[in-house]
């Protein structure tokens, strides 16, 4: 899950090098690691469970990030945004909360649409033991913990 829609795609050094810097590619999942972390100042567990994914996988999406980012700032990279796994929650499935569709090639692909995303009906699961609970219309599957062992909840 992702609530922020990056408008600029590509960074890339200044220099006078005839031949046009190679690409490190950052996803907008991973973007998005880096902004609750650094930006928000969110816990992992918080951020995690805002992107509606297991802490350990964030951390290791933004350890990956900075690997990255790291690799394009010494060895003179350009970085380019693009693609990802990745859901934005608008008012229908894509684009950042509210704001309807994003558009545009690369942009709010993922697993967007087609029943997993919203809507009233459905199980909210435990990505920690696997319990399944069903949806509360109105109340995001995140904002559950589960009854079993606490951890917050995500949708299935």
């Amino acid at each position: 899950m992702v609530d922020f829609e990056h408008g600029l795609r590509h960074f890339k050094p200044e220099g006078d090098s005839p031949e046009p810097p190679e690409d490190v590619r950052l996803t907008i999942d991973e973007l998005e690691t880096m902004r609750l972390s650094y930006l928000e100042k969110l816990s992992q567990s918080d951020a995690a469970a805002l992107m509606q994914i297991h802490q350990s996988t964030f951390q290791r999406t933004l350890k990956k990030t900075l690997e990255k980012i790291t690799d394009a700032f010494v060895n003179g990279k350009a970085i380019r945004i693009e693609g990802g796994d990745y859901r934005m929650p608008g008012k229908d499935g894509t684009g950042p909360a509210g704001q309807g569709p994003v558009g545009g090639q690369g942009r709010g692909q993922g697993r967007g649409r087609g029943g997993r995303f919203g809507g009233p009906e459905g199980n909210c699961v435990c990505p920690a033991c696997g319990h399944e609970a069903p949806h509360t219309p109105g109340v995001p599957c995140s904002q559950m913990k589960c009854e079993k062992c606490g951890s917050p909840m995500v949708r299935k």
